[in-house]
């Protein structure tokens, strides 16, 4: 198996589509919460949705050291798939994740969407995957993400729990590197019930980038993007491309 193929899933394969959406999960989140995005999207794009280790078909594979090494792994793995007009977009651990691969690939991303999480200078400190087993997965399920009638499941629970810890682990300790700002828009989007990020932590992510940036507020809470998920597309497609990315 190629690294392409360990890293992402097509879940509606679009090779001649001319632009690429790149989707990052958030922490014990998989590829396929992004199997609707592919849908929704239809023709003029291709979505590759990341699949980290630990989960689905990579529950045998290690989770990584660190999110920069989960973010190079990725960025490597990528490759074959550049040369379209490239979004990154990534909830929550997902948008640590977006930022950083971004970094690493300069002059590919026509944009950076980030969703769920405050900006790299507004990162809290906390120490949830420390927590004992069932008060992290209380902790997560909390935030809306898993249907009441599968967060009560043990053993959907015992099955999860190690690769939510693994993730929650990478999002608590990442400390950005200092580095040079990214050259594309920067859409930064969060709920106006989100307890994770305020608007003021959201708008930190505007340090990240030279060539513009906006925030949006959604109804909702931590997951206002599954409701909200026509109108997150939507103004994702008014955020522009960065000119180099663009053609």
């Amino acid at each position: 198996m190629s690294a392409f193929s360990t890293w992402f899933r097509r879940y509606r394969p679009a090779p001649g589509a001319r632009r690429l959406f790149v989707c990052f999960p958030h922490a014990g989140g998989s590829a396929a919460f992004y199997r609707p995005w592919a849908e929704a999207l239809g023709t003029g794009a291709e979505v590759l949705a990341a699949q980290y280790p630990g989960r689905q078909d990579r529950m045998d594979d290690p989770f990584p050291a660190d999110l920069d090494s989960l973010a190079a792994e990725i960025a490597a793995a990528l490759a074959p798939a550049l040369g379209r007009p490239l979004t990154l977009f990534g909830h929550s651990l997902g948008a640590a994740v977006a930022h950083e691969v971004a970094r690493l690939l300069p002059g590919e991303v026509g944009r950076l969407v980030v969703s769920g999480r405050p900006g790299p200078g507004r990162t809290r400190r906390t120490a949830t995957h420390l927590l004992p087993g069932p008060e992290l997965w209380d902790a997560a399920c909390r935030l809306g993400g898993t249907p009441p009638e599968l967060a009560a499941l043990p053993e959907l629970r015992d099955l999860a729990l190690p690769a939510l810890r693994a993730d929650y682990r990478l999002s608590e300790t990442h400390r950005p590197r200092p580095g040079p700002p990214l050259h594309c828009p920067v859409l930064a989007c969060l709920g106006d019930r989100d307890p994770e990020v305020t608007p003021a932590e959201a708008h930190d992510w505007a340090r990240v980038t030279d060539a513009g940036f906006r925030l949006r507020v959604f109804p909702g809470g931590h997951f206002y993007l599954v409701r909200g998920r026509d109108a997150l597309l939507r103004e994702i497609a008014r955020c522009p491309l960065a000119a180099r990315a663009a053609r």
